[in-house]
């Protein structure tokens, strides 16, 4: 028997305790990014730790549920006050209407005079004392859940390493690519021009119409030549940049969008190359993706800087739903940003609007 019961209690305790690590750090995660928007604060997209929520838990349990306990009192006293003043005189005269204190209300005097002490006063508790109440329950919530110092650096740490090794790669594929595409292209092309060449010089005293054939298709593939080399140059870094600096950049590329867009771009100051690379290519990517797959009418493209960061805004009012895993082109978007020390930050809920913000530091 007493076998039976000490088995119970355990099932009883253990049952619950199991699902807490899958109820309980999403439901903190919930009340941190909540406590974050109520103190302006951005928080972590990723849950708290294991050991953060746990000891948040209790906290919650002693400090939030009295918080919310006190939200619902004063408004059912709210209520019962609005309601009962103006309908005192239903209730019969054996069993009057009590307000405040059990004082009964017999005469409307009375009960416009409790009635107004009582809505004063739970009005001044709701509008006065439950938003400070909110703000520290909120401020504790963001001490108890946020990662300490150490864990900052190890997260800044494995986020460095990623990007590093994302880096290293695509520049692997890059430089595989400009390979290709001069070997391919450009490479068989000048070999072309050198073979042409070496026939005319060959030909010149015998066969001066030849020579003169030669000469031209030597000329024209150096054309080809030249063409080929400039588009893989502008893979590289975008000429336009150079030429007209990043807001003329980003206006041609909105132009050529094929969607209405809106250009708002404020003081850059100095920006440096790497920065207005990842940033115009972002906007083009944006863009792409924009008229490709989101079915919006219209989009707006801003870029402002504030202090030693450049923050640029692509929105549409599209259908929404954009998904990084899709290949949409928003997880290259975040590697550039990350290989800066930037942040990508991407809003799209079914049926829209979409808003990628992209925040790259310039010092």
């Amino acid at each position: 028997m007493l076998g039976t019961l000490a088995t119970a209690a355990v099932t009883l305790v253990g049952l619950p305790l199991l699902w807490l690590p899958v109820v309980g750090r999403p439901w903190a995660g919930w009340h941190q990014r909540r406590a974050g928007r109520m103190r302006g604060v951005a928080s972590p997209p990723d849950p708290p730790r294991r050991h953060r929520y746990l000891a948040w838990l209790p906290a919650h349990a002693v400090a939030g549920l009295p918080v919310g306990l006190l939200t619902l009192l004063c408004a059912g006293n709210l209520l019962t006050a609005m309601v009962v003043t103006p309908l005192w005189w239903a209730f019969p005269a054996d069993n009057p209407a009590r307000l405040v204190f059990e004082i009964p209300v017999r005469d409307w005097g009375t009960a416009l005079a409790l009635g107004a002490a009582q809505i004063g006063v739970l009005g001044a508790v709701v509008l006065l004392v439950l938003p400070l109440l909110a703000g520290g329950y909120a401020r504790a919530t963001l001490a108890l859940l946020a990662p300490s110092p150490a864990e900052r650096l190890a997260d800044r740490v494995e986020v460095l390493t990623r990007t590093r090794a994302d880096v290293l790669e695509a520049h692997g594929a890059e430089l595989r690519r400009i390979e290709r595409d001069l070997h391919d292209g450009t490479q068989a092309r000048l070999v072309a021009i050198a073979m042409r060449l070496a026939v005319a010089r060959d030909a010149l005293p015998d066969d001066p119409a030849l020579v003169d054939r030669l000469l031209r298709e030597a000329h024209e593939g150096t054309e080809e030549a030249m063409t080929e080399l400039r588009d893989v140059i502008r893979t590289m870094y975008p000429p336009i940049l150079a030429d007209r600096g990043l807001a003329g950049a980003l206006r041609t590329v909105a132009a050529r969008s094929g969607i209405s867009t809106e250009v708002d771009v404020g003081e850059l100051g100095t920006v440096p190359a790497a920065v207005e690379a990842v940033a115009y290519f972002a906007v083009t990517e944006a863009l792409t993706n924009v008229a490709k797959h989101s079915a919006a009418g219209s989009a707006v493209v801003r870029a402002h800087r504030s202090g030693d960061r450049l923050c640029v805004v692509v929105g549409d009012d599209g259908t929404g739903g954009a998904d990084e895993a899709a290949g949409t082109g928003l997880a290259g978007i975040r590697r550039r940003a990350e290989a800066l020390d930037g942040v990508v930050t991407v809003a799209s809920p079914p049926g829209g609007p979409t808003t990628l913000t992209v925040e790259l530091p310039c010092g």
